[in-house]
């Protein structure tokens, strides 16, 4: 970072200081909290032992889902880790296998090495091509053959993953999601869809979610991000693949009791928030052409590799780096000497992610309204407007 701009940093806020200023969340969709309707309908809930199978709004909310996936079966999970981790051990058979995965896969690198800590699995890495997808030169060098070496692993899953996180939200292409389902069922290998916004991927598209993993064996997707339930996801497979899950559910710790309270929300989620994800990927849109309106050498975005609610954002060093642009952002500096317009961006505070040095994430949903998007995007300009001043053009 320059000493222009160290010598203009300030501290950033105190909670007692975000408290008495407008926040805008923007870290991720993970944020969201249940509306009145929601809530009422969690509120309504009939409730069982799901222990025993008797929970009849798990049990709408499972048939829901696998109906909507064109599968045999679903099952209600706490999170899309749990559901990943299931679908390794499940499909893995034994301990020793070898599941294939990207290097920018959210199960490679977010979910703790589960798959190896857990289920006694190791990870083989392929390289994740921009758009998500993986290099198929490398994957069919790294499956390993069906009858290996005494010395080697089987080969006994790939994970694909829809939208891909860390490559900005980018939605898988239908044809190569086909062309790698007819790969492994040759391979008589299975493919597991890491589909925690799947939803997002549909929508962007214009086709029903069970066209994308027409091809899958399974796939999870999460209730808790872009659709806005408090809590869960969905494992969905063949039925004897979810009775050997539900197994491995119980021993990992992941089952419950009068859980519909929290599944209706999720039956909610279905019913009512998918086609609204369109808006959040037109506020997406929206906070990236202001961005690119700048024209600043300082922050840029890539328009083109904009699919759907996660925006990444490059910030180029070494005039400025990603911890500064995120702390300006969240900084409260609002002294009452500026104009009252001015004054109200400043008294924003907008929650970001880092990535890394060069890279922050903007992940848009449904609790920000239209007047908190305009906020931010001017909360956005006057920072990168702010740098741009410092470090010159």
């Amino acid at each position: 970072m320059s000493s222009q701009l160290k010598a203009y940093e300030k501290l950033v806020p105190s909670e007692n200081d975000l408290q008495l200023s407008e926040v805008i969340d923007l870290r991720s969709d993970t944020v969201t909290k249940p509306d009145v309707h929601m809530r009422q309908a969690m509120f309504e809930a009939e409730v069982g032992d799901d222990g025993y199978g008797e929970d009849p709004t798990i049990n709408l909310l499972e048939e829901k889902a696998s109906k909507l996936f064109e599968k045999e079966a679903a099952i209600f999970l706490p999170s899309g880790l749990m559901g990943n981790l299931i679908a390794m051990m499940v499909h893995s058979k034994q301990r020793g296998g070898e599941v294939i995965v990207g290097h920018k896969s959210h199960i490679l690198l977010w979910e703790q090495g589960g798959a190896s800590q857990i289920a006694g699995l190791q990870m083989r890495e392929v390289r994740n091509l921009d758009d998500g997808t993986l290099d198929m030169t490398e994957l069919l060098g790294k499956i390993r053959p069906e009858f290996p070496d005494p010395h080697e692993p089987y080969t006994t899953l790939v994970c694909i993953e829809n939208t891909h996180n860390y490559c900005g939200g980018t939605i898988l292409p239908i044809e190569w999601i086909d062309q790698l389902g007819k790969l492994t069922k040759e391979k008589n290998i299975p493919l597991h869809m890491d589909g925690a916004r799947v939803f997002n991927a549909a929508v962007g598209l214009g086709v029903p979610v069970s066209r994308i993993v027409k091809h899958c064996d399974s796939v999870t997707f999460c209730l808790s991000k872009g659709l806005g339930a408090p809590i869960g996801s969905i494992l969905i497979g063949e039925k004897l693949f979810i009775e050997k899950a539900r197994r491995i559910r119980k021993v990992l710790g992941g089952a419950m009791r009068q859980a519909g309270i929290v599944a209706a929300a999720g039956l909610y989620a279905l019913d009512n928030c998918v086609e609204r994800l369109a808006d959040d990927h037109r506020n997406a849109k929206k906070i990236a052409y202001a961005i690119q309106r700048m024209a600043s050498p300082h922050v840029t975005v890539n328009l083109d590799a904009l699919d759907t609610n996660i925006l990444l954002v490059n910030i180029n060093p070494p005039a400025v780096d990603a911890k500064y642009f995120v702390s300006e952002l969240i900084k409260v500096d609002a002294d009452g000497s500026d104009s009252k317009s001015n004054n109200k961006i400043r008294s924003t505070a907008v929650r970001i992610a880092q990535i890394n040095d060069a890279r922050v994430r903007f992940v848009t949903h449904k609790n920000i309204t239209d007047k908190d998007l305009d906020m931010a995007i001017e909360k956005i300009k006057y920072v990168i407007g702010k740098i741009d001043m410092y470090c010159g053009r």
